[in-house]
C-alpha cells in the first residue's frame, strides 16, 4: 500500500516538474469549471451550413477553430521569445498587412471582381514573402541594432494597419469566389473547421524541422547565453533574425485564415489584441519570457487553453472590452509563478514536505 502511495506521489511530483504541467492544469481547471457551471458547454451538434454541407458546432468546435490560428502564431512567437528574450507585439498589425496583400492579389485593381485575378496559392505566397520581409525588418532591428524586441516591433504595431489600408487604397475588397472561404471555414463534406487542419500541418512541419535540424538547440543556446553560443561557433544575430522570419511565415498563414473567414478585411479590427494572446500562450506553456529553453508542444496547448478561456468568458457574457483585463491577470500570475525566486521557494517547500513525510514514516 505504501509502495502504491509512493509511486503515485512520485508520478505527480514528476508531472509537476514538467513544463507542460502548467497548461494541462489550466485546461483541467477550465474544464471542471464549465462542467459545474454549465455542462452544455461540452455539447457538440451536427448541422448544415448555408451550402448544405455537414458541420459540427458548439463551444468546443469554436475553441478548435479559433484556437488553431492562435496555435500557429504561438509556434513563431515561441522561437522569437526563446532566441531574443522578448516578444513581437506587431503580429496583429502584420496579419492585417498579410491579409491585405492576399486580397490585393486576388482582386487586382477592382475591389469587387466577379472572378479571381490570380490563383489563391499565388496570393498566399505573395503574403508569405511580404510577411517574411516585415519579420526580417523586425529581426534586423533586434539582432543587429540590439533594440529591445518590444520597442523594435512597436514600429509595425503602430504603422502596420495603416500600411495594410494603403495597400488596397483604403478600400475594402470583397472576394466572391466561394472556394476562398474554405480556408477559414469548412471544406464541403468535412464537418471539422479547416483552420484545425492548417494548424495541424504547421505543427507537423515545425516538429519535423525541430527533429531533423539543430534550430531548437541553437535557439535555446542563444537565448540562454549569447556570448557562450558565439564562442561555440554559432551566429546569435542570424538565429534571432531567423526566428523573426519564421514568425513572419506563421503570420501569413494566420492572415490567410483571417481574411478567408469574411472574404474581406477590416483594417482596424482584424486580429486586434491577438499579440497578447500569442504571448500569453507562450507564457502559459511554461516558457521563460526572458528567453532560453522552450517547449513547443506546451505553447501550442497553451494557445488552445487561451481560446478555451476566451470562449468561456464570452459564454458568461463578459464584455469584449473587458477580456484583456481578465487575460492581464492571468499574465501577471504566470509571470510571477515563472520568476526564479518563486520557483526556488516552491522547490524548497517541496523538499521540506518530502523530508517531513519521510520523518513521519
Amino acid at each position: 500500500m505504501e509502495n502504491k502511495k509512493t509511486s503515485v506521489s512520485a508520478f505527480f511530483s514528476g508531472l509537476v516538474r514538467k513544463q507542460i504541467f502548467i497548461p494541462l492544469a489550466a485546461l483541467v481547471i477550465l474544464a471542471v469549471f464549465n462542467l459545474i457551471a454549465d455542462p452544455s458547454f461540452f455539447k457538440i451538434t451536427l448541422g448544415y451550413n448555408s451550402a448544405g454541407s455537414p458541420v459540427l458546432s458548439g463551444y468546443l468546435m469554436t475553441i478548435l477553430d479559433y484556437g488553431s490560428e492562435l496555435a500557429i502564431l504561438a509556434i513563431g512567437m515561441t522561437l522569437v521569445t526563446a532566441a531574443s528574450g522578448g516578444q513581437d507585439i506587431s503580429v496583429g498589425a502584420t496579419i492585417a498587412i498579410a491579409g491585405s496583400v492576399i486580397l490585393r492579389v486576388l482582386c487586382g485593381t477592382n475591389s469587387r471582381p466577379d472572378e479571381l485575378q490570380a490563383p489563391i496559392i499565388v496570393a498566399f505566397l505573395a503574403a508569405v514573402v511580404v510577411s517574411m520581409l516585415f519579420g526580417a525588418f523586425n529581426g534586423v532591428l533586434v539582432a543587429y541594432f540590439k533594440i529591445q524586441p518590444m520597442v523594435a516591433t512597436l514600429i509595425l504595431f503602430t504603422a502596420g494597419r495603416s500600411i495594410a489600408a494603403w495597400i488596397n487604397n483604403n478600400e475594402l475588397p470583397i472576394v466572391s469566389d466561394v472556394k476562398f472561404t474554405y480556408f477559414g471555414g469548412f471544406i464541403p463534406g468535412i464537418p471539422i473547421p479547416t483552420p484545425f487542419f492548417i494548424a495541424l500541418a504547421c505543427i507537423l512541419i515545425m516538429a519535423l524541422i525541430l527533429k531533423f535540424t539543430n534550430l531548437g538547440l541553437y535557439t535555446q543556446s542563444v537565448g540562454i547565453n549569447e556570448s557562450s553560443s558565439r564562442l561555440n561557433g554559432l551566429n546569435p544575430e542570424f538565429i534571432k533574425f531567423l526566428s523573426f522570419v519564421i514568425l513572419g511565415v506563421c503570420v501569413a498563414v494566420a492572415g490567410l485564415i483571417k481574411v478567408s473567414r469574411l472574404s474581406s478585411i477590416n483594417y482596424s479590427v482584424i486580429a486586434k489584441d491577438i499579440e497578447m494572446d500569442a504571448i500569453l500562450a507562450v507564457a502559459l506553456g511554461g516558457n521563460a519570457l526572458g528567453g532560453g529553453k522552450f517547449n513547443m508542444a506546451a505553447s501550442i496547448l497553451g494557445a488552445y487553453v487561451i481560446q478555451f478561456l476566451t470562449t468561456t468568458l464570452y459564454k458568461f457574457n463578459v464584455q469584449s472590452d473587458a477580456l484583456p483585463a481578465y487575460k492581464a491577470v492571468v499574465v501577471i500570475l504566470l509571470v510571477v509563478m515563472s520568476a526564479p525566486v518563486v520557483r526556488e521557494k516552491f522547490a524548497s517547500l517541496g523538499k521540506k514536505m518530502k523530508s517531513s513525510t519521510k520523518e513521519v514514516q
